[in-house]
């Protein structure tokens, strides 16, 4: 049963000494949240939020979460170009407690509606990239997680074998991932600091910026990716503006196949969504799981959804070359402009992971002539390098997909 508002507020007094409260009401983005949630104003022009967990499992996302806001100190917190809850007070309420933060304005929007329009769509790029540019030393002081690239690789498939062993999920997918999984190139990356439980319903927004990102408990140091998993599942018109200004905000700091790892772990939240109503024994959700999971099949199919592996076909021998070459006509070829045919071949995504993980990236992109960083090849982000900017600075729902603000 919900807690009234009066309540709460009357508990928020005793979380926070010399509290007042003039005004307090039930405060919601959604209904059927984890929380029970008031809004409050106090007579020193306070504007705070009081949260109250409704079950077991919200209770442990919010012991994390007060973790994690412990950990952001106020220098790590200057670095971020948004606002985080700032921790007040906490009293006990029946078994478990009620904990009061600081009032962050701004509404919730749909994953749609964040990638919707050019502006919004490239404050959330710049805002993620804030995150994973935070230097990590402060993961390791907290205690918080820590995850190597083969570790992430390792709890990917860990959550693969558990979906295969429900018996429900596609053999189509199963091969899918464990390709996925398989590919070396795919986890050659460099972890960073992350939210860890980044998704649509992480931002707060006012007009096209944001105001501030909720939801800490998956704070540590691990894959990108991760927290973006939810732009690659998006259909907004701007999604792919969104990874564009990530991209720009990381200046080479991001590795050539983190977009890949993105839908991964995007598709990979289907089976999460399995787990969760095989683990509960809830047959809706096991169905409405299945269902998720034969869409994606579908689409895997009929070539509408991305290739997750870097496959680049068959390598030729040095005999199969020089025959094509003896084979393709040259009267089509320039031989008085001084044009010559390049003949060398080589790797383009080792190329550009060298560009993006090394310390001189913008050194050799400028002395191989690129005027803009070599773009993912993903079909479905385009041929063109992300557009400049003047400004600087879950997907079924289930376990992942939460009402964090109520």
């Amino acid at each position: 049963m919900a807690r009234p508002p009066l309540t709460l507020a009357a508990l928020a007094t005793a979380a926070v000494a010399g509290l007042e409260v003039r005004a307090a009401r039930a405060h919601s983005r959604g209904a059927g949240g984890a929380f029970d949630a008031v809004e409050l104003h106090a007579t020193d022009g306070r504007h705070l939020l009081i949260r109250a967990p409704r079950s077991q499992t919200a209770e442990s996302e919010q012991s994390s979460d007060l973790v994690a806001l412990r950990a952001l100190t106020p220098g790590i917190r200057s670095r971020l170009p948004f606002a985080v809850p700032q921790f007040v007070g906490q009293a006990p309420i029946g078994p478990t407690r009620a904990v009061v933060t600081e009032f962050i304005p701004g509404a919730g929007r749909t994953a749609d509606e964040l990638t919707g329009s050019p502006e919004l769509a490239a404050d959330v790029g710049r805002a993620i990239a804030a995150i994973h540019a935070l230097p990590s030393g402060f993961v390791g002081d907290a205690g918080l997680p820590r995850r190597s690239a083969n570790e992430a690789r390792e709890a990917a498939v860990a959550i693969i074998d558990r979906a295969s062993d429900t018996g429900r999920l596609p053999a189509a997918l199963v091969r899918r991932w464990e390709e996925a999984t398989d590919d070396d190139t795919l986890w050659r990356f460099a972890p960073t600091v992350v939210n860890g439980q980044l998704g649509a319903d992480s931002f707060l927004v006012e007009g096209d910026r944001v105001t501030g990102v909720i939801g800490w408990s998956g704070l540590g140091h691990d894959d990108p990716a991760h927290d973006l998993h939810w732009v690659l599942t998006s259909t907004g018109a701007s999604a792919e503006r969104t990874l564009g200004a990530y991209l720009e905000a990381r200046a080479g700091g991001a590795d050539a196949e983190l977009a890949r790892r993105a839908l991964l772990y995007g598709e990979l939240e289907l089976a999460r969504w399995l787990l969760h109503g095989v683990d509960t024994h809830d047959d809706e959700v096991i169905e409405d799981a299945v269902g998720l999971l034969d869409g994606l099949v579908a689409s895997v199919h009929d070539h509408s959804s991305e290739s997750l592996t870097t496959d680049t076909g068959p390598v030729l021998a040095v005999a199969d070359v020089e025959r094509m070459l003896d084979e393709t006509p040259r009267e089509g070829l320039p031989r008085e402009s001084g044009a010559t045919m390049l003949t060398d071949s080589y790797d383009v995504s080792e190329l550009r992971r060298h560009l993006t993980e090394g310390d001189d990236a913008e050194d050799a992109e400028r002395d191989l002539g690129l005027t803009a960083p070599i773009p993912l090849d993903l079909s479905d982000w385009g041929d063109a390098a992300p557009e400049t900017t003047e400004s600087a600075s879950d997907p079924a729902g289930g376990t992942t997909t939460r009402d964090r603000s109520a």
